[in-house]
Formats: C-alpha cells, sequence, structure tokens
C-alpha cells in the first residue's frame, strides 16, 4: 500500500479499508496542528495507477470491504469529477463497497453546488469527518482556520440537502485559558443548528514544532487549564440540542468516553464530574506533558 507520513483516520473508522489518494494537507496554516509534519511536501494527489495498485492489493487481503476511508487530510478538495472516477475504480475491486468517507475542511465544500454534492452522495460518499474545530470566530480566525462560523452553517446546510452525512472534529482547548465559556457558548449556535452524526471532541495537545508553541512563548496566548478543558467538555455536552454521538476518543483524551446524545448526556457528564473530582491539575497535566505524539 502507499502511505506517506503518518496515516490518520477518526477512531470510528477503526473497521474501514484506508486508501490513500492524497498526501498532506492543502492549508498547513492551522496554529496547533503538527500531524502532517512528517509529509515530505505540503500536498500531493496519488497517481491513479498508485490508487489501482492499492486496490488491488485490498482485493486480495480484504476483499469483503464495504467501506472505505480515503487518507489525506482532505481529499474531499479534489474535483467533484475526481471524487466520481476514484469512486468508480474503487467499486471495479471492491464489489462490496457501499460507503465512502474521507477528511473534509469547510472550504473543500465550498466550490462545490448541492447538485455535485448530490452525485457524489450517489456514488457513495457519505459520513464524512470534518474538522471544524469550534464555531467561535475570535478562535476560528487565531489559529488560522480559514473559515468562519458562517461559512460552517453554509456549507454543512448543503451537506444536509444533498444527503450526506458528516462528523465534527472540536478541539477542546481552542479558546485559551479564561476563554472557553463564550466559546463554547458560541459554538452551540452553529453546532445546534446543524445535524453532525458525530461529535467527535479531541483536546488540544500543545507540541514544540507547533506555531503555537511560538505564539505561547511570546505572550500572545495562554493554554486553557487541563481542569478548564474538562468544565468546556461538560458544558459542550450539556449545551448540545441536537441528536448525535458525542465521541471523546483518541490519545489526546486522557480519559475516553462516549455516548448518544441527549439519551446518555447525564451519563457522560457524570463521568467528567468523576475525572474532575477523581484528578487534580497536576496529575492532568503530568498526562499532557508525557504525551510525545497524538
Amino acid at each position: 500500500m502507499h502511505y506517506t507520513g503518518t496515516v490518520w483516520r477518526p477512531p470510528y473508522e477503526a473497521w474501514s479499508a484506508l486508501l490513500q489518494v492524497t498526501a498532506g494537507c492543502t492549508h498547513s496554516k492551522c496554529k496547533f496542528c503538527t500531524l502532517y509534519e512528517d509529509v515530505p511536501f505540503k500536498f500531493r494527489t496519488s497517481p491513479v495507477g498508485e490508487i489501482e495498485e492499492d486496490l488491488k492489493e485490498l482485493t486480495e487481503f480484504t476483499p469483503d470491504v464495504t467501506r472505505l476511508f480515503l487518507v489525506g487530510a482532505n481529499p474531499f478538495v479534489l474535483s467533484t469529477e475526481k471524487l466520481r472516477q476514484i469512486a468508480y475504480l474503487s467499486k471495479q475491486y471492491l464489489h462490496r463497497l457501499k460507503t465512502i468517507g474521507c477528511f473534509a475542511r469547510i472550504t473543500d465544500i465550498t466550490p462545490k453546488s448541492v447538485d455535485e454534492l448530490k452525485r457524489l452522495r450517489s456514488c457513495g460518499y457519505n459520513g464524512i469527518t470534518i474538522g471544524v474545530e469550534t464555531g467561535d470566530d475570535e478562535a476560528l480566525s487565531f489559529m488560522n482556520k480559514g473559515y468562519s462560523s458562517a461559512d460552517i452553517l453554509e456549507q454543512c446546510r448543503k451537506l444536509d440537502e444533498a444527503g450526506i452525512e458528516y462528523n465534527f472534529f472540536y478541539l477542546t482547548g481552542i479558546y485559551g485559558r479564561g476563554k472557553s465559556r463564550q466559546g463554547v457558548d458560541n459554538t452551540l449556535k452553529i453546532f445546534n443548528q446543524l445535524n453532525p452524526k458525530i461529535v467527535g471532541a479531541s483536546m488540544l495537545t500543545v507540541f514544540p514544532s507547533s506555531e503555537l508553541y511560538g505564539e505561547i512563548k511570546s505572550g500572545n496566548w495562554t493554554e486553557e487549564s487541563e481542569t478548564e478543558k474538562y468544565e468546556e467538555l461538560k458544558a459542550l455536552v450539556n449545551g448540545l440540542t441536537v441528536k448525535t454521538h458525542f465521541a471523546a476518543l483518541g490519545a489526546s483524551n486522557a480519559v475516553q468516553l462516549h455516548g448518544e446524545i441527549p439519551r446518555d448526556r447525564a451519563e457522560l457528564v457524570s463521568v467528567i464530574d468523576e475525572i474532575l473530582c477523581r484528578f487534580n491539575e497536576s496529575e492532568l497535566e503530568k498526562y499532557r506533558k508525557n504525551l510525545k505524539r497524538l
């Protein structure tokens, strides 16, 4: 299989076959991100020949694939026609393939019309994961996400209209110390107008190679305490009114939890309260400092 650098996929895609169609990120400007620093270029589209070779290999080892996850920071940036070609080629080899997912940026959806998105849905594209991180414009701007909260609303409503299900990645701790309450409130105003199937929460971990680390050293931004991050997470869980699956999984979370909202809201809040009761700031901070990579 052709994989470049570390292969990233959401925890809930653990049972999906992984096919590289892009490598790197077209944006590469988010201040906190170090995920693709081991990729020797900014962004690359995989040649058709490489994709076909990997599909052949998949048929040899996992011929009964029903779910395919396209590897790369944001394969959804590819044109509608290119994505359709990948779907067509994949189904030539994987005869039981039903759906195709991938990571996407909000800006990847922007140039695609609702009709184009409907065509992609008919090809099998469904359950794409969008790293929106937050719905707070101040945080989005400071972290150089490249879009606004209004863009999140506009583009995800297009996905809703096209029938493409989507998941959100939320970044706990993105606001900086003392700003999480307002940040969560602004995020809830956006999330509660949309229909994310999954809201996956990761906790901000600042690595020395990130631009954000430099901002901290310069005194331009102060990281939230670990307990503040869990209070932020609790506020998010308490405030979500949409029906969704909430999942705080992955290595960035010292304690992992997941459940259905609204059904499991009380239980999720209870677990977070227990974390805050059982572990003090120094213990939670020790976990963060010892986390060498995500």
